[in-house]
């Protein structure tokens, strides 16, 4: 049998081209999983489910090594378990030295291998390098003033009188919070920065 796997890091990124890729290979929209995930670790429902349905003699089929992950000792052992334990074949489209089913000799596996070590370590580096950059570029933005995350709530204009009444104990925080229509963490920090 043979399987696709296909992978985005996040919902926004569309995953079309990884499909037709698969399924010009051969695939139908069956065989193939997919992931909406980040490829730092294996942790990924349907991947852990096509692990699990592939058996001696199978095919797993993917665009590019990064798209089954970004981490270099994860990759490698996913290899091991796909090709060693699993005993299942695997092809790389972009990369035709990274197909398993074929150059089963000593050559050939010492170059998928090498290749298979070399675009790991690629694939990882790739990653570090988008945190770095991801990194600086906030670090400029803050640097620039550019604020991150919600906007503060403003204080409605009653704050004052209910933030009066809960200091003389008439009301609870909780009675404030609920007063001013927000949370009781929302009040307590209102509260706190005066």
């Amino acid at each position: 049998m043979k399987y696709g796997y296909a992978r985005v890091s996040t919902k926004e990124q569309n995953e079309q081209r990884q499909i037709a890729a698969l399924e010009e290979f051969g695939l139908s929209q069956k065989q193939i999983f997919m992931d909406k995930q980040s490829g730092k670790d294996f942790a990924r429902t349907n991947y852990r489910r096509l692990i699990r349905r592939l058996k001696p003699g199978d095919t797993l089929v993917v665009k590019s090594i990064d798209r089954l992950g970004r981490n270099y000792n994860e990759i490698l052992e996913q290899w091991r378990i796909i090709t060693k334990e699993k005993r299942a074949a695997i092809v790389v489209l972009d990369m035709p030295l990274l197909d398993t089913r074929k150059n089963r000799d000593l050559t050939g596996t010492l170059i998928a291998d090498i290749v298979l070590q070399l675009l790991s370590y690629v694939a990882q580096t790739e990653r570090e390098f988008i945190h770095q950059r991801q990194a600086e570029g906030i670090a400029v933005a803050k640097a620039q003033g550019v604020r991150f995350g919600r906007p503060p709530l403003e204080k409605p204009e009653n704050f004052p009188a209910v933030q009066s009444a809960w200091q003389k104990k008439e009301i609870s925080a909780r009675e404030a919070a609920r007063r001013l229509s927000v949370t009781h963490k929302t009040f307590l920090r209102w509260t706190h920065k005066l």
